[in-house]
């Protein structure tokens, strides 16, 4: 398809999502910007609990069982995954900056790690608050 431009002539429109064929770059991409959005929402969460803590032991008692409910396990083990996965992001876009790791092979590779790297960090760090009896 085509699309006047202001001189009048046809130029090509950019192609719309549902015609890319999936791959692991496209959904390292599209993650890494709802892990954002992700994180945005746990500062919300830390806002909230600095709050509750402020107003004293009832609210935060109320906070903090909220948080230790199994839907806040959840949503706190989401935000750690969100943080890994992010931070591993930001390391590719980093090695990109420095015009590295553009090759296919080597892009797929990394967009795997990242999701790796989210995914253990998350593990890790829950594994290692249960081991601790925090959880």
């Amino acid at each position: 398809m085509a699309d006047a431009s202001p001189g009048g002539r046809a130029r090509p429109l950019s192609p719309h999502a549902q015609i890319w064929r999936w791959h692991v770059t496209m959904a390292a991409s599209i993650l890494n910007r709802f892990a954002g959005i992700g994180l945005y929402l746990g500062i919300l969460i830390l806002t909230g609990w600095a709050f509750a803590l402020a107003s004293g032991p009832e609210a935060y008692g109320a906070y903090a069982g909220a948080l230790g409910s199994w839907p806040g396990h959840v949503l706190l083990f989401a935000i750690t995954a969100a943080l890994f996965f992010h931070m591993a992001n930001g390391v590719r876009h980093f090695i990109w900056d420095l015009g590295k790791g553009f090759l296919p092979k080597t892009a797929n590779a990394s967009a795997w790690g990242a999701f790796v790297f989210g995914g253990a960090g998350a593990v890790i760090v829950w594994g290692a608050l249960a081991l601790k009896g925090v959880l």
